[in-house]
């Protein structure tokens, strides 16, 4: 008897403003636990983002190109409750990363109580790579500002458009 095949829709929420090395990792491990990957930019009005909502959204998109072959992958803007949104989608699974225990701790608190909100949607955290637990988008917008080398931390392009921003 044949197994019917479940399509695993994971989304991977951010503000991604901008979008960092780290957010890549995380976007590539997610990708080998789900058949589609739903890259899920928020809106956020409250962050007051460097980047316009397109902007952030565009960048997304230059970097996920690169798993496609592999998997189904989405990048779509939203605002609002996340489980909301992730019950729209059709996902099963939200991809949290961690860098440090103070992000536990907060993600811990998120998680359940989107559980609450729906126990059938299961959080999943995926410790970032050495290389990039010191990675933080607030953090390489402030070196970028100062004029400081963000090379390290994120794409070609990603660079160029922090440049452009604080020039």
């Amino acid at each position: 008897m044949a197994t019917p095949t479940t399509h695993r829709i994971a989304l991977y929420p951010g503000t991604f403003d901008p979008m960092t090395l780290g957010h890549l990792d995380i976007m590539k491990r997610a990708s080998r636990l789900c058949d589609k990957l739903i890259v899920a930019v928020a809106i956020n009005r409250g962050k007051n983002p460097l980047f316009a909502l397109d902007e952030r959204v565009e960048m997304v998109e230059n970097v996920v190109s690169a798993f496609r072959d592999r998997i189904e992958v989405e990048v779509r803007p939203f605002e609002g409750l996340l489980i909301h949104f992730v019950e729209e989608c059709g996902a099963s699974m939200i991809v949290r990363g961690l860098r440090a225990v103070s992000d536990f701790e907060y993600e811990f608190q998120m998680a359940g109580m989107n559980d609450r909100l729906n126990p059938d949607i299961e959080t999943v955290f995926l410790m970032a790579d050495p290389q990039y637990q010191t990675i933080a988008s607030r953090l390489v917008k402030e070196i970028a500002r100062l004029g400081g080398d963000i090379d390290q931390f994120v794409t070609p392009e990603v660079a160029l458009r922090l440049k452009d921003k604080y020039t």
